[in-house]
């Protein structure tokens, strides 16, 4: 173990200038004092952490046409969520042992060295695939098999009826353990052959400048904590497609040529069998400090820009610097995936579910890639790596949490699909 921790160090070092690839390296070293069981999902069928032990690692007649499937629409909430106060909702406490799931960092208890000449502070870990469902709490809340089909990571238990009380008091996780309950999702990659294409894995990495640095103060108010209970929608903007928040396509692996592509024919010509594509976005960055929802799920966030003044700046009504973070999932290709560059919109190809949707024009494959995110992270954990990782502006992988401690991995995470083609659930 100490020599594959050594030679993951090692590569982590020579790709310091690759934030896509630096959590792979890192992470898979947190696999050492792993001890809990798996449970297979019935979505996914993809390897799952168990909670019984803890985890230490054109109609031409009268005939009346088809139903057709919902629209993907949404039904904005009726009013925003409030957050009460810059902290968000109130705490609820672990109903586990934290400890259980904490080791010394990389089984030595070392601190990860300085992020600097980088102006952020980062925090970093891999998330394995858990359930692919028809369902989205954010969107449609309440409303099982409303959205299209998502493949979610994190929190084992997300479904249409999530609350941040929920989240934080049921499900295991596939990101590290349980100190991580948040849910994330996105659309579901399908081959064109009616299967799912699993992600390996999905890496997060979170940011933001330390709270002590004077550009906070320039930014907008302040630099401050994720508020409990944050939950937003970002990427592809359904309803508004001049208004989203951009993202890109690329590829890694043997004879790929990687680069930022706009949609999934473009990448797949630089992509062959057996390179993973990715599909990579980042989060907003700036809060309003009021509201941790809003009717369109994305108003009460912003992104910092730099307009006429010259540097990085927040609007107004969203002056509170929140860590952002950056989402890349990765596909292990196949000859199902279309080379030729075709645009077409129904080339029989890999696409994202939501780029054909019933009662929809189809999109260019890969054109509407977004995420949802919902936090739910133990308050204790996210306190340690807000303040030591980010505040201190250190360079923390694999779910280190800057202090000599880290996070623990399930039994039987990996970074490799298994399996990679699973059937899509049946709406119910």
């Amino acid at each position: 173990m100490t020599l594959i921790m050594n030679n993951l160090k090692r590569i982590f070092a020579e790709r310091q200038s690759k934030p896509v690839f630096l959590a792979l390296a890192i992470t898979l070293a947190g696999l050492s004092g792993c001890k809990s069981q798996s449970a297979g999902s019935s979505d996914s069928s993809v390897t799952l952490p168990n909670s019984t032990a803890p985890v230490a690692t054109p109609t031409t007649t009268p005939t009346p046409a088809p139903t057709p499937a919902p629209t993907p629409a949404p039904t904005p909430t009726p009013a925003p969520v409030p957050a009460g106060s810059l902290e968000g909702l109130p705490s609820i406490p672990s109903n586990f042992n934290v400890a259980d799931y904490l080791q010394p960092s990389w089984g030595h208890g070392d601190v990860p060295v300085s992020a600097a000449p980088d102006v952020v502070g980062a925090f970093r870990f891999l998330c394995m695939p858990s359930h692919n469902a028809y369902n989205d709490p954010i969107v449609y809340p309440g409303q099982p098999g409303k959205s299209h089909l998502h493949t979610f990571f994190g929190n084992t238990e997300a479904d249409a009826n999530s609350t941040y009380e929920s989240l934080r008091t049921t499900g295991e996780s596939t990101c590290n353990n349980i100190l991580n309950r948040s849910a994330y999702w996105i659309p579901s990659m399908m081959n064109g052959q009616g299967q799912v294409v699993m992600p390996d894995y999905v890496s997060i990495y979170y940011k933001r400048r330390p709270d002590n640095d004077p550009e906070c103060q320039r930014m907008g108010k302040a630099c401050v904590a994720l508020p409990r209970g944050l939950r937003y929608v970002f990427g592809y903007n359904m309803q508004d497609p001049a208004n989203g928040s951009p993202f890109y396509l690329n590829c890694q692996g043997e004879g790929s040529t990687p680069g930022k592509y706009a949609n999934i024919p473009e990448a797949a010509v630089n992509c062959p069998s057996g390179a993973q594509l990715g599909a990579i976005l980042s989060a907003p960055s700036c809060w309003d400090g009021v509201n941790l929802d809003s009717p369109d799920h994305r108003s009460h966030m912003a992104r910092a820009s730099y307009g006429s003044w010259g540097y990085l700046k927040c609007p107004d009504t969203h002056p509170y610097v929140i860590p952002t973070f950056t989402l890349g999932a990765w596909y292990t290709t196949d000859d199902t995936l279309d080379r030729t560059g075709n645009l077409d919109p129904m080339t029989e190809t890999w696409h994202f579910s939501s780029d054909r949707m019933a009662g929809m024009m189809p999109h260019t494959p890969g054109s509407t890639f977004h995420s949802d995110w919902f936090g739910a992270w133990d308050d204790s954990i996210m306190d340690k790596w807000t303040a030591n990782c980010v505040n201190k502006l250190l360079n923390c992988s694999g779910g280190d949490l800057g202090n000599g401690e880290q996070l623990k991995l399930f039994d039987g995470y990996t970074t490799k699909a298994n399996p990679r083609l699973v059937a899509p659930p049946i709406r119910t």
